[in-house]
């Protein structure tokens, strides 16, 4: 029988860090990922490999996102089955999300290829940089089915309380996708054809263990032999999960806007931009092991009819996601140096880089305020305000500000303090929203128990 931690029982302070903790170092693998492309990269292949590498993360990032928010409206659905302890809804929840995770995947890979340079060029890539960004982006792009399958395990196994499996398949994947990224970058001189297929094979090694996993266990209901898709179930889990797909990738289009303005700098701010934006990339995903923690929790409590335990829920997530952004905000303004030093030895991208650590990682405990509010009413199951307030707050107004502010004043640093204030602007909207939906919810159960 799989070990798991009780959701709806005991110490939500204690079992909500055990629950986190192996996410957040799952997380962190993943984003090693791209880390590791970036700095084989930079290290071994050069400036423009550097540059070509790290411009495309706005892009990949626009999709992987989109994929994480399709299962985290699987997450959501499974929650709540097992909170009420509905083993078919379980079970039929499993094999339509299956092939809703499938069948994205391939569509995602699909309009990566054939816009991969569009968008590229769109963006304003430098023109020496923009055949190594799209032939790491193609190549990229084949991995996505890989990575909707796992994005599927790893929600199933947490809407069931069990986050130490995904963690160890994607150790094993992590150690191969750096041992793969020495290996053609060094010996084979494939530069970003090298990172990038790198990349695919481990994703598809970690998909395919964790998807045996999920077979194996009874409790997660996947049969493939019968597996078969339910209209209902799969109008449930697109609702929420193409709205949080939405979600995630309104930040990423917005962040392309952002990323055009950065490319009018000159080299050395791009590539430091390229080098440094995996700290915030750290950041962000070590917090987002509470995000999940907020929607699985908050769900399998609604689905047991645990009122109380949905609003300590939130709580206790926000306090350790805004923990967890002062800590390494903190640490990355003292060692900023230090940590870009990992992907380059230039001096000028160096500095180039700290000018955006200084500026976004220092406030970076706002950004919890909003996103893990977001997956707070995620979990309640209501995702189309939540992404209409994302809409206006980080998207229409990031862009307004670009063409509008940003040309007046004209430094890099205008660029990059829009995204602390969209921050706050959101998450006021946000935590006015979960306020009402949480007193509506809470009406609903105690209506139930009467």
């Amino acid at each position: 029988m799989n070990k798991s931690i009780s959701l709806t029982q005991g110490s939500i302070a204690r079992n909500m860090f055990f629950f986190s903790l192996p996410l957040m170092f799952s997380n962190l693998l993943q984003m090693l990922f791209n880390m590791a492309d970036v700095m084989v990269a930079g290290r071994f292949a050069g400036p423009e490999a550097l540059g070509a590498v790290g411009s495309t993360s706005t892009i990949a990032t626009l999709f992987t996102t989109f994929l994480i928010g399709i299962g985290n409206g699987v997450n959501v659905i499974a929650a709540k089955d097992f909170g009420a302890k509905d083993e078919k809804g379980v079970s039929v929840t499993a094999n339509t999300s299956f092939i809703i995770c499938t069948v994205v995947g391939f569509l995602t890979t699909a309009l990566g290829i054939v816009f991969a340079r569009p968008i590229l060029v769109l963006m304003g890539t430098k023109p020496e940089l923009l055949e190594g960004a799209v032939i790491y982006l193609k190549i990229y792009f084949l991995g996505m089915p890989a990575l909707g399958l796992y994005n599927y395990g790893t929600s199933i196994c947490s809407a069931y309380g069990d986050t130490k499996k995904p963690l160890f398949y994607m150790s094993i994947s992590g150690v191969v996708n750096v041992i793969l990224n020495l290996i053609f970058v060094i010996a084979f001189n494939l530069s970003v054809v090298g990172v990038a297929s790198a990349s695919v094979i481990s994703q598809c090694l970690s998909a395919a263990l964790l998807l045996r996993w999920v077979h194996k266990c009874d409790q997660y209901g996947f049969t493939p032999r019968h597996i078969s898709i339910d209209g209902g179930k799969c109008r449930s889990i697109l609702t929420i999960g193409l709205w949080s797909g939405l979600q995630n990738s309104i930040f990423s289009i917005a962040n392309s806007v952002i990323l055009s303005a950065i490319n009018t700098f000159d080299a050395s701010i791009v590539e430091g931009n390229a080098a440094a934006t995996n700290a915030g990339s750290l950041i962000f995903n070590l917090m987002c092991a509470f995000y999940t923690a907020s929607s699985s929790f908050i769900g399998q409590n609604y689905g047991a009819g645990n009122k109380e335990r949905i609003l300590k829920s939130y709580y206790w997530s926000l306090f350790y996601s805004v923990m967890t952004a002062t800590i390494f905000g903190v640490s990355f303004y003292v060692f900023g140096r230090q940590f870009i030093g990992l992907f380059t030895t230039d001096p000028a991208i160096i500095e180039g880089g700290m000018i955006r650590i200084k500026i976004m990682n220092l406030p970076n405990f706002l950004a919890p305020l909003m996103d893990c509010t977001m997956s707070a009413s995620r979990g309640l199951g209501k995702t189309f305000w939540p992404t209409v307030f994302v809409l206006l707050g980080s998207c229409v107004f990031r862009i307004f500000w670009i063409f509008t502010i940003f040309p007046m004043i004209g430094t890099i640093e205008s660029v990059y303090i829009v995204f602390p204030i969209s921050w706050v602007i959101t998450a006021a909207l946000e935590m006015v929203y979960f306020a009402k939906i949480y007193r509506n919810a809470a009406r609903t159960l105690e209506g139930r128990a009467a």
